[in-house]
């Protein structure tokens, strides 16, 4: 029935300042006009994320505390670019088949560095 995922949103306080971050720090293309309320960026394959202002149709603002896992095909270049651009990584870890390092964006949405580099069956933890 699913056949796979499309776009996932984030909520913003400052529109501006989140689309900067997205586009000048983490190097995302942005999919819709600069001037459209609702700015859209390719995260690759297909799938788009897309930022919102909650308070502006109603809802309040919380941050996404469960984040999307970016895929990066050299963690230690894309870890030290960002930390470079003044990203403070909360977390690193290999779980022994992926690297992942946690932050977040202006508003507190949760992101995450991810790199596979090996199958499933060599997790070094069982979930």
């Amino acid at each position: 029935m699913i056949a796979g995922l499309d776009f996932v949103s984030y909520p913003t306080r400052d529109m501006a300042r989140s689309k900067a971050f997205y586009v000048d720090v983490l190097g995302l293309r942005m999919t819709t006009p600069p001037d459209d309320p609702w700015p859209e960026f390719d995260l690759g394959d297909g799938t788009i994320l897309a930022l919102l202002e909650p308070e502006k149709i109603g809802r309040p603002f919380v941050p996404a505390a469960n984040g999307i896992a970016l895929r990066v095909p050299d963690f230690a270049a894309a870890v030290a670019a960002l930390e470079a651009k003044g990203i403070a990584f909360r977390h690193k870890m290999d779980s022994g088949v992926c690297q992942m390092a946690f932050f977040a964006d202006p508003d507190g949405n949760a992101l995450t560095l991810h790199h596979r580099y090996a199958p499933e069956e060599n997790r070094a933890y069982q979930a």
